[in-house]
């Protein structure tokens, strides 16, 4: 009876073990990898994550920016890192969604080389000029555009400004200079110099330098003028009807993280965009808050990929 009684609890402890294992989880700090610049608005939902998820855990959580090649420096590294929950990419719809239709070859695989945890947020853009151009609307730039096809040039420092702008073009029928940047910042930053003549990029990076009179915005490129600039029209609205362009954020652990430690992560990540520096970042860039379970995120990434391969093959975009 006392050998059977102690197999028995052996067996107790054994089945417990993985949950106390996960209870003190993470029990070190977390590396988030942000395949944009420092600033970005990717950069700057990591950070807001971040802190919400140290608030629940008492773990710092590090920030690693690794921009350039169309994120796909830092995709392939959080790709690449440690499947033990320690690791998560921080990215958005261009290293999960348009790459895969705007290279030939990629550095790591958007299914396969990841394992989904949850989507962190959905947002729209901005186009902006600098104060000094002489376009004080969308119809005013594309006007000019018109009368110097492929003259004026547009920056962007991801898929999803960059995307933004084929589509303009595409719709309203003009021909702008696409110039590539790491990141948006940075693309702002040659905007601000007069090196470029306009760009779209994400609310968060934009609204302020329009806001503090640096950047002149001509329109959202939501379905609806944006809260936060409600004396700013759609470019729907102002000149270009039926466009529409937006971009979300989502977390990814490296394919083979173990399950348990999947959910665990999913948990802390939902919890962490209802905390109190998300719903700030939420406000004051526009963003609407999104979570979701692992599969969800796999299924939204399935038909957001058709969706921009769709929009990338009419913009007549070849693959680099």
């Amino acid at each position: 009876m006392r050998i059977a009684f102690k197999g028995r609890l052996a067996l107790l402890l054994a089945a417990a073990l993985p949950v106390t294992a996960m209870a003190q989880f993470p029990a070190k700090p977390i590396t988030f990898i942000v395949p944009f610049a420092a600033g970005s608005a990717t950069d700057q939902i990591g950070r807001a994550i971040g802190q919400g998820v140290t608030e629940q855990t008492g773990q710092a959580v590090v920030i690693e920016n690794k921009p350039g090649a169309s994120a796909m420096i830092g995709a392939a590294a959080g790709a690449r890192a440690a499947p033990d929950g320690y690791t998560v990419l921080i990215t958005t719809n261009t290293t999960h969604a348009a790459n895969e239709h705007l290279y030939k070859t990629l550095t790591y695989d958007p299914v396969k080389d990841y394992a989904p945890l949850t989507l962190l947020g959905k947002g729209g853009q901005i186009m902006v000029v600098n104060p000094s151009s002489q376009a004080k609307t969308v119809g005013d730039f594309l006007a000019q555009a018109r009368q110097s096809p492929g003259k004026l040039s547009f920056g962007s420092g991801s898929s999803s400004s960059r995307i933004a702008g084929e589509l303009l073009q595409q719709m309203a029928g003009v021909q702008l200079l696409h110039v590539p940047y790491k990141s948006n910042p940075l693309a702002v930053t040659d905007l601000l110099g007069g090196q470029i003549d306009m760009m779209i990029t994400d609310t968060a990076t934009g609204l302020p330098q329009v806001k503090s009179g640096k950047l002149r915005a001509l329109g959202v490129t939501g379905q609806a003028r944006s809260p936060l600039a409600p004396d700013v029209p759609t470019i729907s609205e102002a000149g270009v009807p039926g466009y529409e362009m937006g971009y979300w954020f989502a977390a990814y652990a490296p394919a083979g993280t173990p399950p348990d430690v999947v959910k665990r992560l999913n948990e802390l990540l939902v919890k962490a965009t209802e905390s109190a520096p998300a719903k700030q970042f939420y406000t004051q860039t526009g963003t609407d808050p999104a979570s979701s379970t692992p599969g969800e995120l796999a299924q939204f990434q399935q038909a957001e990929s058709k969706k921009w391969g769709d929009i990338i093959k009419k913009a007549g975009i070849q693959p680099e």
